[in-house]
């Protein structure tokens, strides 16, 4: 991430040899992937979904009869949870493309949403933290990259102390434990990955007011690599504790401030009409 941060401060936030640079650093740094078939279940739409290249690869459709999603077999607390995917090309208006944590019973929730647009119009990065079942914690992110073209990593860290969400290892947001001023944050109860296709138009692009073209039906999103990474279990079967304890660097805390100055469409705290009461505590949301 040093190496990451030193090349951001002497570079054009849209370069494309930062972009490439993260990306490659992101390869090496990942570990062996989960297999589709061992480490996860179609929930819905089963004709709609299809795990191929020996469990590596999974994609689901979403067309006028049906959307598809999957989760974890197993559920839990805390870790680091990567994907790569690639989102629907084209004119996705309307489309919800998901990857989230969720708990089965009292509904905690850390949750990122892919929102398509219009051809050649950029997806919006939706993202929700929900606490004993409260959210209305939004903000969303456009991206420094076509999500649509190829695949790019996208990570929940959730841990006692913190969660980020990072893409291709950028910090887009974080959401401390700040229980101790009366916060909620989600620490008790395990959660499964999911991850969905859906039709979303009556919200999804512009407030609902574009809606899905089914002409340009079905779309695909892929999924691959994801990893587990948790100090009780992981995917590779190795007992890792780092995750419990991470959070960001000098470095990790200068792309996040990039990414809130550049990038940043919507943050609930600072929006007037609702003046969340747990936004006077702190600036990290």
């Amino acid at each position: 991430m040093e190496e990451i941060a030193w090349i951001r401060e002497r570079s054009s936030p849209y370069s494309p040899f930062l972009i490439i640079l993260i990306t490659i650093i992101s390869t090496l740094l990942a570990g062996a992937g989960a297999n589709f078939h061992r480490d996860v279940d179609i929930t819905w739409g089963h004709d709609h979904a299809n795990i191929s290249d020996d469990g590596r690869l999974l994609t689901l459709t979403l067309d006028r009869l049906s959307g598809a999603g999957f989760q974890s077999k197993k559920a839990y607390l805390f870790g680091k949870f990567d994907v790569e995917m690639k989102l629907p090309p084209g004119n996705s208006a309307g489309i919800v493309t998901t990857f989230y944590l969720t708990t089965a019973e009292k509904h905690e929730e850390i949750d990122l949403e892919f929102l398509g647009n219009l051809t050649d119009d950029p997806y919006t990065l939706h993202t929700n933290v929900y606490t004993h079942e409260v959210g209305h914690r939004e903000q969303e992110f456009s991206l420094w990259f076509d999500p649509r073209t190829e695949f790019h990593k996208y990570t929940i860290l959730w841990n006692p102390l913190t969660i980020i969400v990072f893409v291709d290892d950028v910090p887009v947001r974080v959401f401390n434990n700040r229980e101790a001023v009366g916060v909620p944050y989600p620490n008790t109860q395990p959660m499964r990955i999911k991850a969905s296709i859906w039709n979303g138009e009556k919200w999804a692009t512009r407030g609902g007011l574009v809606k899905t073209d089914w002409n340009a039906a079905p779309f695909t999103a892929s999924y691959r690599n994801l990893r587990i990474h948790t100090m009780a279990d992981s995917v590779g079967r190795r007992r890792q504790r780092w995750p419990m304890t991470q959070g960001l660097d000098k470095s990790g805390k200068k792309l996040l401030r990039w990414v809130r100055r550049t990038h940043m469409l919507y943050n609930y705290c600072h929006d007037p009409r609702r003046h969340p009461r747990e936004c006077r505590h702190f600036v990290d949301v």
